[in-house]
């Protein structure tokens, strides 16, 4: 290893948040300030977050696997700080074990910076809880299957068999097959659903609806794609009975006595 690689700093792999700028770590946003190279999913992330950065900047919406890697190892190799930006949470849908690997392969260090993921982004929107004492303790993210197939345990339809809080990723496009899947799998009908399209975005839209009418909202919304599909009963839009233990006066737990 050269002695430039030697004093190369590890890539970063950074999350840059659902959408709103200011929803990235301070230790995202430094690392963007500080780089000399980023590479950024361009038709993910909101490209207001890179204002004012000094990198050389890469969109690799475009790109294959190995043009991405090859321009950070091409950066990395010349000693500049790289940063890969990610949308939301890197390790969600991320597609970074590919290139985790490719950068094994060349022996070039890295590590990840977790993000918010867009999930989180949609339930703050919604000012939602995904999980609620005796209603939701459980949260899947997954999504249907499409020209990606999924692992056949895993097919929305037994699922949906938990009637739990749900986070579709990657499937509002496939809407009518998701709502078929769901309610074949055991949610009822009229279980509430919100879509949140490009949560946190200035231009964030929602819908809210039952598996019986979010079809129809969704077409006529025009929505087919950066939709996060939230189903289940903790995004009901009437008070739930559901309340901790947590703060309850008759509860003890290890820093208060019961009164």
């Amino acid at each position: 290893m050269s002695s430039t690689q030697e004093s190369s700093r590890p890539v970063a792999i950074v999350g840059a948040g659902p959408g709103d700028v200011e929803l990235i770590t301070v230790k995202g946003r430094r690392l963007l300030d500080e780089a000399d190279c980023i590479v950024f999913a361009g038709s993910l992330v909101n490209k207001k977050i890179l204002d004012g950065c000094r990198a050389d900047i890469h969109d690799s919406q475009g790109m294959s696997l190995e043009e991405i890697v090859e321009v950070m190892a091409e950066a990395w190799n010349r000693g500049q700080r790289v940063v890969r930006l990610h949308t939301g949470d890197p390790s969600i849908f991320g597609a970074i074990k590919e290139q985790m690997k490719c950068l094994d392969d060349l022996k070039i260090p890295y590590y990840v910076v977790p993000g918010v993921s867009s999930a989180f982004g949609a339930a703050a929107s919604l000012n939602a809880e995904l999980t609620l004492p005796e209603v939701a303790q459980t949260v899947i993210i997954t999504r249907q299957e499409g020209r990606t197939p999924v692992p056949e345990f895993e097919k929305l339809r037994l699922l949906a068999a938990h009637q739990t809080t749900m986070l579709i990723f990657l499937s509002v496009s496939m809407i009518d097959t998701v709502v078929r899947e769901l309610i074949a799998g055991g949610y009822p009908s009229d279980t509430p659903v919100a879509v949140v399209e490009k949560a946190t975005w200035e231009d964030e839209n929602i819908l809210l609806g039952e598996l019986q009418t979010i079809a129809g909202k969704v077409e006529a919304a025009g929505i087919r794609k950066t939709a996060l599909i939230c189903v289940g009963k903790v995004f009901a839009d009437s008070d739930l009975e559901a309340v901790s233990k947590l703060y309850d006066r008759s509860f003890s737990h290890g820093t208060r006595k019961a009164s």
